[in-house]
């Protein structure tokens, strides 16, 4: 038997899908939100998780426009209408994300991103922590993919500069600069 979650937030049309931070450089909290009317969803990420999650959605993306006879209209860069700068609405973190998976709708032409959390320490899940278990599943067309990846990367490489001499970040307090010996 498949476990099923017992909550799934599932957005199909969704207002706002982007990946936003809270804290400072070098202390940030990356955060996937989705939006839906007064709908909120915020899932809690690993920077890695926010690059490479874009970089998939790239590929994928990039795939469907070699896919001959494609009659989807995918985008090679951000329509303008989609950019979204804004900050993160209010962050009600609902759980850290685990697993995450990509996925091709072409009935509806969109993209599929599923979110399941990172599993409890230590802990072995029975039958009935399984079925409490929940996931996070949007839908979004092409030019929302797009835009949400071109932010994902910009959220991603407005961290910590890197050092020109060991490529270590720098902390807005001082760098102790590890020079690899020849």
């Amino acid at each position: 038997m498949t476990d099923v979650p017992a909550h799934v937030h599932e957005f199909d049309w969704p207002d706002r899908v982007v990946i936003g931070t809270v804290g400072r450089p070098g202390a940030r909290t990356f955060y996937l939100q989705v939006r839906t009317g007064a709908q909120i969803v915020s899932i809690a990420l690993e920077k890695e998780q926010s690059a490479l999650l874009a970089l998939k959605v790239d590929e994928v993306l990039d795939q469907l426009r070699t896919v001959e006879g494609n009659p989807f209209s995918v985008p090679t860069s951000t329509p303008v209408e989609l950019v979204d700068n804004d900050l993160l609405d209010a962050v009600q973190e609902q759980f850290r994300a685990g697993t995450i998976g990509i996925g091709w709708d072409p009935t509806t032409a969109q993209l599929i991103i599923e979110v399941h959390p990172l599993p409890a320490d230590d802990v072995e899940p029975d039958e009935d922590e399984a079925a409490d278990s929940e996931m996070l599943r949007v839908r979004m067309p092409v030019g929302t993919a797009r835009a949400f990846t071109q932010r994902t990367r910009e959220i991603v490489d407005a961290g910590r500069p890197l050092c020109t001499l060991c490529g270590h970040p720098v902390d807005p307090d001082g760098h102790t600069c590890i020079i690899p010996e020849f």
